[in-house]
């Protein structure tokens, strides 16, 4: 009986040999790409190892795909640092609302590319705002308590 895991393993084979194929990549180059892994077969690949190949060969078949995952990360990365600032929770959930808040659009997969870089760009200018006001109060601070 197989486990979970191996069902899971058998099914993103097949997948990562289909992917391979639509994006036409030899035998030679599938072969490096599995050595890339540290592997001789795409059998002896983990599922993690496997999901990693499958994004790369979805990266290629689809660059658009990939510049906007890569956006989002960004956003993620962006308001994740402000909220950090704020000392706030790092919840991917409410990492996400603020950013469709922010957009204006109901689901973060949804919200268009040039509305992404205007949010990252948004909350990379707050954390800049913050710790510059934040540096110029702690000197304000010393400066107080030098003349006292």
């Amino acid at each position: 009986m197989k486990t979970t895991t191996d069902l899971q393993q058998s099914g993103l084979l097949k997948k990562f040999h289909t992917k391979c194929t639509k994006a036409g990549i030899s035998a030679d180059e599938k072969y490096t790409m599995i050595g890339a892994f540290g592997h001789d077969s795409s059998r002896d690949m983990s599922v993690q190892d496997l999901l990693k190949a499958c994004d790369l060969l979805d990266a290629k078949l689809n660059p658009q795909l990939a510049e906007m995952d890569k956006l989002r990360k960004q956003v993620i990365a962006s308001i994740g640092g402000w909220r950090r600032l704020l000392a706030q929770t790092q919840d991917i959930d409410k990492i996400k609302g603020t950013a469709c808040r922010a957009s204006g659009f109901n689901e973060f997969n949804k919200i268009p590319k040039t509305e992404l870089i205007a949010v990252y760009h948004t909350f990379l200018k707050m954390q800049k705002t913050f710790k510059g006001a934040t540096a110029e109060v702690k000197s304000e601070l010393e400066t107080l308590t030098y003349l006292n």
